[in-house]
């Protein structure tokens, strides 16, 4: 994954520009969440963050460039990774907060509309698998941490140990309608575990 991919308005700014991204990001976040990708109007979201359309167009161009963004941001906005000092205790880590997102109603719903958008959008795909090659990326020292502590065999791969962490919990949220909660993060944390102790995930 090229990780320096410039998506339409991907480019930091700061001042006057940084509050105008922060508001229109905001206002996108918001209708996507309630309406979802196919009612997302940039000229909706341009009145409501009260900026010019012009404006909006001209950076973001498409609706899908305007959701590349909001996902670029969002990584910009997930919180670190801890580091516990066990296995277990940083995947249950990384669990909860997978779950406290999903969970979350405007956060759950964006995700939906995103990952529903992604199926046959190219742009927002790309940047959805690049929001997640981010975190894949931001936790997978844990893993390796693991496996020079021994607790993990040697060759483990750690994007296959994180995403059989979260993939249960995307699997409730998408299809079976069951609750993202604690303790359904604390199961697929163990699970994932004693998958990775058992060597289920070694390259």
């Amino acid at each position: 994954m090229n990780r320096d991919v410039a998506w339409p308005g991907s480019v930091r700014p700061g001042g006057r520009t940084a509050r105008v991204r922060e508001s229109v990001l905001q206002v996108a976040g918001d209708l996507l969440a309630d309406r979802g990708f196919a009612h997302l109007d940039l000229a909706e979201v341009a009145a409501t963050a009260g900026v010019g359309k012009t404006t909006v167009y001209r950076r973001w161009r498409t609706p899908a460039g305007l959701v590349a963004d909001l996902l670029v941001d969002m990584a910009e906005q997930s919180l670190p990774r801890v580091e516990t000092g066990t296995l277990l205790d940083d995947l249950t880590a990384n669990a909860r907060l997978v779950a406290k997102t999903l969970a979350d109603q405007r956060q759950g719903n964006l995700f939906r509309a995103v990952i529903a958008a992604a199926t046959c959008d190219e742009v927002t795909a790309a940047a959805l698998h690049t929001f997640y090659d981010t975190r894949l990326t931001e936790w997978a020292p844990c893993v390796d941490a693991a496996v020079a502590r021994g607790e993990a065999p040697a060759g483990t791969d750690a994007r296959a140990v994180l995403s059989a962490v979260s993939a249960p919990l995307y699997y409730r949220l998408l299809a079976s309608g069951d609750p993202v909660d604690e303790a359904a993060a604390d199961q697929s944390a163990r699970a994932a575990t004693l998958a990775t102790i058992g060597g289920t995930f070694v390259r």
